[in-house]
């Protein structure tokens, strides 16, 4: 029986393994490269402080690699849904060859169990090994991305560490068993895709902010966390600042939201991204005459105006890891369950 699945699949995991060596091969050989060039920026930089200008710099002159790859990642474990789980059980059905091995001495268990096992294993290895690959590859993008590529961010997060392997496992097991369900290839592809893409937006929106407890503080304004300052003449020629999704001290958070809070605490309403603070702009620190800029700011946190963010710390990245993998893992064995028990009870 293996033998058997093996020749029935040894033509995709031929392909894999040709695109998983040349993938090793470029990032092998472009690696080291970036590394060094990371390693000398930030010697560079830090004598003159202009670390922030050479961060920008080298996350612009790679940002395409960068996305590609990390896209590469996410995908990898939808193809493995696709093109090795939606057609596993379905194409046999559709052609009656499983009658054909059930009239043998080969029980249901065991041949769903081989199936299963032998791609299901190879699935998870391909995606891990690709994660792993692309996380060591784009290590010094990650320490000098922007706060909306950084290694919590929803986006990068996934295509990162162990993440893709629980990722391929959940959705190889659920395009078989979307194929069990459905009898027909193509009707399960596109309900295995739509399945997974609905937990891919989910779990980054409603689970993995609340894995552990968020930290909710509030900080002074300044470079970190401010993105703009302005005067919007329409609300009262009333100061209005603009803040990132960043807190200080604390680089490469997931800031889940950020507000500017007054003097009493309570949060400021924002229009068009800008909070208003009711800051005199003819006189003060805020006024043409005092220059603005930095002596603004300063000015600001002195009459006690502070942002207010809840965020997960950049520390929290591999404990996040090894506990949405863990969730994935459960939502695997219970769909590998369910396969077992649908083709012994219902399957014909």
């Amino acid at each position: 029986m293996i033998w058997l699945t093996w020749r029935q699949f040894r033509g995709s995991a031929a392909t894999m393994a040709a695109l998983l060596v040349i993938l090793a091969t470029v990032l092998a050989l472009t690696g080291p490269g970036l590394a060094s060039d990371y390693s000398a920026g930030i010697a560079a930089c830090t004598q003159d402080n202009t670390c922030d200008r050479f961060y920008d710099h080298f996350i612009g002159g790679h940002e395409t690699s960068f996305m590609a790859l990390t896209l590469v990642v996410l995908l990898l474990p939808a193809l493995a849904g696709l093109f090795w789980g939606a057609p596993l059980i379905t194409r046999e059905l559709e052609a009656g060859t499983h009658l054909m091995v059930w009239n043998q001495s080969i029980t249901r268990g065991r041949w769903l169990a081989v199936k299963l096992g032998l791609m299901g294993l190879t699935a998870v290895a391909a995606a891990g090994l690709c994660g792993l690959m692309v996380t060591w590859w784009s290590d010094p993008l990650d320490k000098s991305a922007a706060e909306h590529l950084a290694l919590m961010a929803p986006l990068v997060f996934g295509a990162r560490g162990i993440a893709p392997m629980g990722y391929a496992a959940f959705t190889f097991v659920l395009g078989v068993t979307v194929g069990m369900l459905a009898r027909r290839t193509l009707p399960a592809m596109a309900l295995t895709l739509a399945v997974f893409a609905a937990f891919q937006l989910a779990m980054p929106m409603l689970v993995r902010p609340h894995l552990m407890p968020p930290i909710t503080s509030t900080f002074e304004l300044g470079k970190t966390n401010v993105d703009g300052i302005g005067i919007n003449r329409d609300r009262g020629g009333y100061v209005e600042i603009q803040l990132r999704s960043a807190v200080p001290g604390h680089a490469g958070a997931w800031v889940l939201s950020s507000n500017l809070v007054g003097p009493s605490g309570r949060a400021l309403g924002t229009e068009g991204g800008f909070a208003a603070a009711k800051i005199s702009t003819t006189s003060g620190p805020c006024a043409p005459s005092a220059g603005g800029g930095d002596g603004c700011i300063v000015g600001i946190n002195r009459l006690g105006y502070r942002q207010q963010a809840t965020y997960q710390p950049l520390e929290r990245f591999w404990p996040f890891q090894w506990i949405e993998t863990g969730i994935y893992a459960l939502l695997t064995l219970g769909l590998s369950w369910f396969c077992f028990w649908w083709i012994r009870r219902r399957l014909s």
